[in-house]
């Protein structure tokens, strides 16, 4: 069984373009994300899916596997289902989505998100949460928060507080979701050929999708944070953060 990262990564933005070769502490911001998913213990393979030429051309400089795919992807799940095609991966084989603007991506993100489809061969898709320590980010419509049920399987995900305390007194943690899927090939085949779905419309969130048509995802807690460049100025606040930790050299 291989264990692929594929990156899915775009050149037009309308917030940041280019976004994907913004430097952060002098390295390319998808050099970053692939070189921590490399460090990952258990992944086999990790490509950058692009429709874009100039971020196939940067990946190949610092030695990277870039997948050429088409433009009309509605979602990145879309578009590295397309790129798991093109690799030739079997229906058995485990994919991870990670998203190309998370540049502090913890390595051992990735072996867990992946844990549970080794597992259980019943298990599709998967996904990780982080407990909130920020507040802000329980009411920025920009951070994604999840609720899950007892056995660990999402409920919903919304740019809104969710579960919402009725009473002011209530203690209860709040989970942000992090842009990192894992999936059989199999299942990355079924939800490339469901249609959008009504809530995915609405909320802008294209794991709603899965759920609306009836399809379970894993949510795995993971104690790692993975914030994501979404402005220029955001570019700043990882650099401080790389530094902080003394990482600011690797990837």
């Amino acid at each position: 069984m291989k264990i692929a990262v594929i990156i899915p990564s775009r050149y037009g933005s309308s917030r940041f373009e280019g976004k994907p070769l913004a430097r952060i502490c002098g390295k390319p911001m998808i050099q970053r994300v692939t070189e921590a998913a490399l460090a990952a213990k258990n992944v086999t393979d990790v490509v950058v899916a692009t429709d874009d030429p100039r971020i196939a051309e940067a990946v190949r400089g610092f030695g990277g596997r870039p997948v050429m795919t088409g433009r009309g992807n509605r979602s990145g799940t879309d578009r590295v289902a397309e790129a798991a095609e093109r690799m030739g991966l079997s229906l058995d084989d485990i994919v991870i989505n990670v998203q190309g603007d998370q540049p502090l991506l913890e390595p051992r993100c990735l072996d867990a998100v992946a844990a549970p489809l080794v597992s259980d061969p019943a298990i599709g898709m998967t996904t990780l949460a982080f407990r909130i320590v920020n507040p802000d980010e329980i009411t920025n419509p920009k951070d994604v928060k999840v609720t899950f049920d007892a056995r660990g399987f999402a409920l919903y995900f919304s740019r809104s507080p969710i579960p919402f305390g009725r009473d002011s007194d209530t203690v209860f943690d709040t989970y942000k979701h992090l842009g990192v899927y894992a999936y059989t090939r199999r299942f990355l085949e079924i939800f490339r050929q469901l249609p959008e779905g009504r809530l995915e419309a609405i909320e802008k969130l294209e794991q709603l999708r899965a759920l609306e048509f009836g399809h379970r995802i894993k949510i795995v807690v993971t104690p790692y944070d993975s914030p994501e460049v979404d402005l220029p100025e955001d570019i700043e606040r990882m650099e401080t953060l790389l530094q902080s930790a003394g990482t600011a050299g690797k990837g």
